[in-house]
């Protein structure tokens, strides 16, 4: 297993790391153009899974590389490719991710933004290793303009491949909603991945008041904004689309080293154990919340004990200073309490357990001592945030 220590490196990455990936090919993103893909295909871009390196791997156009490789430019121009993404939204950063392109990595890249009304009417279908942009599709592309699109990040130069410098960040400060992206290389070469954190918008004009959604799910806007640990996968998973395709696809912690040597239970047969760890939510939109679903999918021998969720009502000032206590907060308020939690099961939890009747914008689910939990679903309606909660009289957690 992988050393604990290595969860320090998070300390030097960027904070925009914790929010979704709105570009991957599991959300429904997808590359609708690519100027040229000898070497290797542009949709590799978006795999969910990090990029490898074969050596004895070949193909009739040269040596397989896991991402997007264009030929050796010949001819004036550079490549570029157009992506959809699988939810629209704000784009907060992007990992370009030229992992073991170490002689033939893009030296420069640009990435510009669009926001169209429809889907576009380009697809790309099959393997396209080998192939280029035909003088069709060249001159549907150009009825985008995509060349003018605004610049998320200008002119910028990559790192090659190796482990120490293969991750490429770039902070964004967009305030528009996104729905494709141009990456340009300049001129050529090859890119492992691109990974686009953002946070999702809906359009919640058109969901009526008396319609429960999920309101924590990244394609409604939600989003992580703070866990205690992350060894062995993010919580931002848990509000995937679908159920998890396997334990990386959800939230699991490292073992907790200040667990008892014997372990003991109390009359509901919930481990009595001194510790706990936590992920943090903002919900798509406030709403109040009529049911829960706690997802174990996957997790057979490393499921949490139990379990309990808290949620508050915050202002973008109350967030901030939350943010800055490491949601250390006395505004936590009890919505599900501890409930024991079994392997491999989705846990449904309605009105009979959850004991908050008002709107919420933010929760925070804690399990103990730790674990896996693969999918988290916060059904109710969505409420306009209009009144103050502080006279309301709840339950106040003691953690």
């Amino acid at each position: 297993m992988a050393e604990r220590r290595m969860a320090r490196k998070a300390c030097a990455e960027p904070d925009f790391l914790q929010f979704n990936d709105l570009g991957c090919e599991t959300v429904g993103g997808k590359v609708i153009f690519a100027t040229d893909e000898w070497f290797a295909p542009a949709k590799n871009l978006l795999k969910r899974e990090p990029p490898q390196f074969i050596t004895s791997a070949f193909t009739e156009f040269g040596k397989w590389m896991d991402g997007w490789e264009t030929r050796r430019k010949r001819t004036p121009g550079h490549d570029w490719c157009i992506i959809q993404l699988g939810v629209p939204g704000l784009i907060h950063g992007f990992d370009v991710d030229t992992s073991f392109f170490t002689g033939n990595h893009s030296p420069y890249i640009s990435i510009q933004a669009g926001c169209l009304d429809q889907e576009s009417p380009f697809t790309l279908e099959g393997d396209r290793t080998g192939m280029a942009a035909s003088d069709s599709q060249m001159a549907a592309v150009a009825k985008l303009g995509s060349e003018v699109w605004p610049e998320l990040v200008s002119v910028s130069q990559l790192q090659p491949g190796y482990s120490d410098c293969c991750h490429n960040y770039f902070k964004v400060s967009f305030s528009r909603r996104v729905t494709h992206l141009r990456l340009n290389m300049y001129p050529d070469g090859g890119i492992a991945r691109l990974r686009v954190y953002g946070v999702g918008l809906r359009d919640w004009s058109s969901v009526s008041t008396n319609q429960d959604v999920d309101l924590v799910a990244l394609t409604n806007g939600g989003v992580c904004l703070g866990y205690s640990d992350a060894h062995f996968g993010h919580p931002r998973n848990m509000i995937g689309l679908g159920r998890a395709a396997n334990m990386a696809d959800g939230w699991e912690t490292a073992r907790r080293l200040d667990r008892p040597k014997k372990l003991q239970a109390d009359q509901r047969g919930i481990l009595q154990v001194p510790g706990w760890e936590w992920a943090v939510f903002r919900l798509g939109h406030p709403g109040l919340i009529s049911s829960v679903e706690v997802d174990t999918n996957h997790f057979k021998g490393n499921f949490p004990d139990s379990c309990r969720i808290e949620a508050c009502t915050l202002t973008p000032e109350e967030k901030a200073q939350c943010i800055g206590s490491r949601w250390n907060s006395g505004k936590w308020r009890v919505l599900l309490p501890p409930q024991k939690l079994r392997p491999h099961h989705i846990h449904h939890y309605g009105k009979m357990e959850l004991k908050l009747s008002h709107p919420v914008t933010h929760v925070r689910l804690i399990i103990a001592p730790d674990g896996g939990i693969s999918r988290l679903r916060l059904w109710g309606r969505p409420i306009p945030f209009t009144a103050t909660l502080a006279s309301k009289k709840w339950t106040v957690s003691k953690l």
